[in-house]
C-alpha cells in the first residue's frame, strides 16, 4: 500500500496555499467541529492544559477557550500558514493573560514534554497523519495519566463516488485511503487508552457538477497528497471520463460527495508505566514562540 502513502512536505504545502480562504469551504469541518463540542458536554472533565492539534484557522481553538476559561491552549498545525491564520483570531485580552500558544508541528513528533497535557483534541486531523499508530503513541506520550483524547477523522466511505470513478478510468491513487472505525479503535487499545467509544456518522455534500467539488477540495487544500499519486498532467480524456462515470451517482439533478466522519474519545492510562518505549521530547512550551520558525529540512 506505499502508493497510499501520504507525502508530509505535500501536504504541508498544499495547506500553505489553502490557509487564506480555506474558511470559505470548511462548512463540514465546522460542522464536525460543533458536534464534537457538544460530545465534550457531556464529559465532566475540566482540563487546564489542552492541546488543539490540527488546528487550522483556529475554529475549535476559540471555542474551546470560551468553554474552559481557565486553561492554557496550544493550538498547533503542520502548516506555518495556518497557524498564522489562527494566531490572527486571538484576541489582545488572550494575548495578555497568555491563554494562547501556537505551534508549528508533526501529530507524529509533538514538541511537548511526557504527560504535559489534560487534553488533547483534534478535528479532522488524523487522515492526514502517515502512522496512525505512532500518532496515538504520541498523544498517550503527551496526556497526564487519565487525560482525555477527542478526535475525529475521516473513514473509508469518505468520497467513494470520486475514488470509484477515477478507479474506472487509471490504476492512479486520486483519492486518499481512510481508516475503518473498527481498525481505530483496535489501534487505541493498543497503544493503552482505556474505555474507547469509536462510533461513525455519514454526511452527504451535493453539487451540480464535479468541478464544484474539486474547487472545494482545493480551497480546503485537501488534495491528493499520496505517493501513487499521478506524477504528470492529468489528460483531458481520462479527465472526460471521470466525469461521465461520476455521473452515474447524479439523483434529483445534483451529484452527491460522501463523507463518512468518526468520532472516537479514550483516556490516557492512569501508569504511565504502562505506556510503549519511545523517543522523548521534552521542548518547554514557555520556550516556544508565538510564531515559531519552520526547521529546515
Amino acid at each position: 500500500m506505499d502508493e497510499y502513502r501520504l507525502d508530509k512536505q505535500r501536504v504541508r504545502y498544499f495547506f500553505d496555499r489553502a490557509a487564506a480562504h480555506y474558511d470559505e469551504a470548511a462548512v463540514l469541518q465546522r460542522e464536525v467541529a460543533d458536534r464534537m463540542l457538544e460530545r465534550m458536554e457531556l464529559i465532566r472533565f475540566l482540563p487546564q492544559r489542552i492541546l488543539d492539534i490540527g488546528a487550522g484557522t483556529g475554529y475549535c481553538s476559540q471555542a474551546l477557550l470560551q468553554r474552559y476559561r481557565d486553561a492554557n491552549l496550544f493550538s498547533a498545525d503542520l502548516s506555518e500558514q495556518m497557524v498564522r491564520q489562527a494566531s490572527a483570531r486571538c484576541s489582545l485580552w488572550q494575548r495578555l493573560r497568555r491563554k494562547q500558544r501556537f505551534l508549528v508541528a508533526d501529530v507524529e513528533q509533538l514538541p511537548l514534554a511526557d504527560a504535559s497535557l489534560d487534553l488533547v483534541f483534534s478535528n479532522l486531523t488524523l487522515q492526514w497523519c502517515g502512522d496512525l499508530a505512532q500518532t496515538l503513541r504520541e498523544f498517550c506520550r503527551v496526556l497526564r495519566p487519565g487525560g482525555l483524547l477527542m478526535f475525529s477523522t475521516f473513514g473509508p466511505d469518505t468520497l467513494k463516488e470520486l475514488r470509484e470513478s477515477w478507479g474506472s478510468v487509471d490504476d492512479h491513487t486520486h483519492v486518499s485511503v481512510f481508516p475503518d472505525m473498527h481498525d481505530v479503535g483496535d489501534l487505541m487499545l493498543a497503544e493503552r487508552f482505556s474505555d474507547p467509544v469509536v462510533d461513525v456518522e455519514y454526511f452527504t455534500l451535493t453539487y451540480r457538477e464535479v468541478g464544484g467539488l474539486m474547487a472545494d477540495l482545493k480551497i480546503l487544500g485537501a488534495r491528493n497528497a499520496t505517493f501513487g499519486r499521478p506524477r504528470g498532467l492529468t489528460g483531458k480524456g481520462r479527465f472526460a471520463r471521470m466525469l461521465k462515470a461520476y455521473e452515474r451517482y447524479r439523483q434529483e439533478g445534483m451529484l452527491p460527495a460522501t463523507y463518512e466522519v468518526i468520532y472516537g474519545h479514550a483516556w490516557a492510562p492512569e501508569r504511565k508505566s504502562e505506556l510503549k518505549g519511545g523517543q522523548e521530547h521534552t521542548v518547554s512550551l514557555d520556550e516556544l514562540q508565538m510564531i515559531p520558525r519552520r526547521r529546515s529540512e
